[in-house]
């Protein structure tokens, strides 16, 4: 039996509460990695016992965490939790040295150990280890510390560290999704906006329902959102503070105004304005609310999104008979048509990796989420039904959130499914969702 030294500190910001993390022992290169990018990915067994609670009345924190790791490692699809119950070793002490022959005689390729205890000012202490099984050694450990009501961040950001140190990419789990929470029957559908943990959890409304919102979407550098709503007179442009609740108006456009989306910066604001039979692309600078026309065509121009870097963007047009997608300088100037497949193409975004666009296209009275490269080659439909809509990435680009609605008095649902067209799940919320938004990574 022997202790890890404790090394290298940092800090992570946690919404106005801080959680300090110290790593337990050098990382060192695992010996088993997980290739996310072959074709037919067989999950990766691990096994997860439960955290150890350093007093009684730390185990049901301890299990809840142990629960929120494993549902997130198996939900990704790249993982295989084990059944607890074939289990051989009891792990009693998260500092010792596993018993690597019982882990390897239930097919454990990974394992990840941990406990959970109360410090005397009552904040909580979360200490957890990564466990190469098949080359019998730490891959590496931490040690967190935060306020009690932050437990749910800590098991999603163990998660990430998981996932990162057996895949070799970042995580996704410690992040939010801003969305439309519909309730009410169809004719008289009241729309809030809502935010919750990607895993469903931790719902909070951001608006009271008496005005109509549409499209949220998250600033990538700050925890902002830009959204539309429609109240009296004319639709609203807002920015929205999520942690402050304070809230600014954009723009009070004349018309219509369509899909507000931020720069990559987060410095601007780029829309489409309505103006007559067709619409354009104007970007707005958030400090000088200078507003700058990009596009200027007799056709409806909508729903830009911006590449990782700033450089260019990509939009809806039906400038060539029927909506397809278009990318061009984020300055302006002439557009490339990158979409050519059957159908009409919709709801452009661009992956924060920069190596995909996720769309929807309609064809044939189906509605499908699929993805190409922005130089439209690759093209592949991820999934497709009665109707699908609204793409949005995880901040690591693996994972697709959308919204399925099958009309009629039912409602639309949340669903995810990764870029490979494999698992596709629904995300649990109190009542109809639509239009999800995802966050940048919290931490």
């Amino acid at each position: 039996m022997h202790a890890f030294p404790l090394s290298r500190r940092r800090v992570v910001g946690l919404g106005g509460a801080a959680l300090t993390g110290l790593l337990i022992a050098p990382r060192r290169a695992a010996a088993i990695t997980l290739d996310i990018n072959q074709a037919n990915i067989q999950p990766l067994p691990i096994a997860l016992p439960d955290f150890a609670g350093g007093a009684p009345g730390d185990a049901d924190t301890a299990h809840g965490v142990t629960q929120i790791i494993t549902s997130n490692l198996r939900r990704c699809g790249l993982f295989a939790p084990i059944d607890p119950a074939t289990y051989v070793e009891k792990v009693v002490n998260v500092d010792e040295t596993p018993h690597f022959p019982d882990w390897r005689a239930i097919n454990a390729q990974a394992l990840v150990t941990g406990r959970i205890t109360r410090q005397s000012d009552g904040r909580l202490k979360a200490a957890f280890r990564l466990w190469d099984v098949v080359a019998g050694q730490q891959v590496t450990g931490r040690e967190y510390s935060t306020s009690p009501d932050n437990w749910r961040r800590i098991a999603h950001i163990i998660s990430d560290e998981v996932y990162e140190r057996l895949t070799g990419e970042k995580g996704y789990f410690d992040s939010r999704v801003v969305f439309v929470d519909e309730t009410g029957p169809a004719e008289r559908r009241i729309k809030r906006l809502a935010i919750m943990d990607q895993d469903g959890a931790n719902v909070r409304y951001l608006t009271r329902g008496d005005e109509l919102v549409l499209t949220p979407r998250f600033s990538p550098s700050t925890q902002e959102i830009t959204y539309m709503a429609y109240g009296q007179g004319d639709p609203r442009v807002y920015l929205l503070n999520i942690e402050t609740g304070q809230r600014e108006i954009v723009g009070n456009f004349p018309g219509m105004s369509f899909s507000p989306r931020f720069s990559p910066d987060g410095q601007r604001v780029i829309m489409s304005l309505e103006e007559g039979s067709n619409s354009n692309i104007f970007v707005m600078d958030l400090r000088s609310k200078a507003m700058t026309r990009l596009t200027n065509t007799p056709a409806i121009d909508t729903a830009p999104s911006y590449s990782p870097d700033g450089a260019q963007i990509c939009f809806e047009s039906d400038r060539g008979g029927r909506p397809q997608i278009y990318i061009m300088p984020a300055a302006g100037g002439a557009a490339q048509r990158i979409s050519f497949g059957d159908g009409s193409y919709s709801t452009p975004v661009w992956s924060p990796r920069g190596d995909y666009i996720a769309f929807t296209r309609q064809a044939g009275g189906k509605f499908a989420i699929g993805v190409m490269k922005p130089d439209g080659s690759g093209e592949r439909i991820l999934t497709e039904g009665f109707h699908n809509e609204g793409p949005t990435f995880a901040p690591n680009g693996r994972v697709i959130m959308f919204f399925r609605d099958p009309g009629g008095n039912a409602g639309p649902s949340l669903f995810t499914i990764d870029v490979g067209g494999r698992n596709e799940l629904r995300v649990p919320t109190p009542s109809f969702a639509s239009d999800p938004a995802w966050s940048p990574l919290l931490s």
